[in-house]
């Protein structure tokens, strides 16, 4: 599954979500995975995601992506209502393996499911799980994807492409196989969807000085880093050679030939924080035992901008639409 482009969401989409009302917030806005609208004296935080690109612990991801976007915006996740279906009306065994492990993740996050639908189509090929994640703010103020300011510093925590590599390595483990991938590389790849979760981090983050923050889901790195330029009217430059990107990630990238850049990796944090915040930010995450690294400066101007030696490659130009995930399973359908 990818997402439309920007075009089309501007002119199909936007036009008819746009709310005049004094509740709101922050409405929907490209690049900013939550709402934010005013209850009583509190404001609450609400987001919405589906998973198809997946099969293997489906609910258990589904749960943690959708907390991850409420999280990424300096609010602790509190409540989540699922949306769960299944190809088929003898499909039992399967939405009780998917609510099981939506529950796993919801206690591991410390989160409750507090309603939802669940249902089976016929057009299905694989299940499809969409969760609703709720916070409220209390006394934080949110952080927002287009907060950057010039001179911040660039924070990628874990490392890139971690989610999809973990995903190829459960549900296309035969073509893994095929293109040479060890068992104990397949192994290696399967727990890196340990570390799905961006709840723990992304709170000591905004409570120590984030400016700007996004997960890492479709369209990987490169996406998030032109939303976060893009909405916050600056440019980024990254120094390529500072990523962490693991050697299983780049095992799997060359055996199924995609680009870490472009692939989803929910559980990475793409963060700008200022330079005078560094040291704490960087003791903080330790205290957690969360990897992270420094890779590169918000400035004036537009776009983001790669490093490599000499070499510079700029990009500017918004491409949702396009993600190594929703290409593979396109190219190697699963059911």
């Amino acid at each position: 599954m990818s997402k439309f482009s920007l075009d089309v969401l501007e002119r199909c989409v936007f036009p008819f979500v746009a709310t005049q009302n004094d509740d709101i917030v922050l409405g929907s806005s490209f690049g900013e995975d939550v709402a934010l609208t005013k209850v009583g004296g509190d404001i609450l935080a609400s987001h919405v995601d589906p998973i198809i690109g997946a099969i293997g612990n489906i609910g258990w991801l589904a749960v943690h992506v959708a907390c991850n976007d409420i999280a990424a915006s300096g609010i602790p996740p509190r409540w989540v209502l699922l949306l769960v279906l299944v190809p088929s009306i003898e499909d039992e065994d399967l939405l009780e393996q998917i609510m099981r492990d939506a529950r796993h993740a919801a206690d591991e996050i410390g989160v409750s499911i507090i309603g939802g639908h669940t249902g089976y189509s016929a057009s299905l090929s694989r299940p499809l799980v969409s969760v609703t994640a709720l916070g409220n703010a209390g006394t934080r103020t949110p952080v927002s994807t287009g907060g950057a300011r010039s001179g911040d510093l660039v924070l990628v925590t874990k490392g890139i492409a971690v989610e999809g590599t973990g995903i190829l390595a459960g549900d296309f483990a035969d073509i893994a196989k095929e293109r040479g991938i060890t068992d104990e590389e397949r192994a290696e790849a399967l727990r890196l969807m340990n570390d799905v979760s961006v709840v723990r981090e992304a709170i000591v983050l905004a409570d120590n000085g984030a400016t700007a923050m996004h997960d890492v889901t479709r369209g990987g790195l490169l996406e998030t880093l032109l939303e976060i330029a893009a909405l916050s009217k600056k440019a980024i430059t990254i120094d390529v050679d500072r990523l962490p990107i693991g050697p299983v990630v780049e095992r799997f990238a060359q055996a199924f030939e995609f680009d870490p850049l472009k692939m989803i990796s929910s559980g990475t944090l793409a963060v700008t924080v200022p330079p005078e915040k560094k040291e704490i930010l960087s003791k903080a995450l330790d205290q957690i035992n969360i990897s992270h690294a420094f890779v590169g400066e918000v400035t004036e101007g537009k776009g983001v901008s790669f490093r490599s030696g000499g070499n510079v490659s700029n990009f500017d130009e918004i491409r949702c639409e396009e993600d190594e995930l929703a290409r593979l399973w396109a190219l190697y359908p699963r059911s």
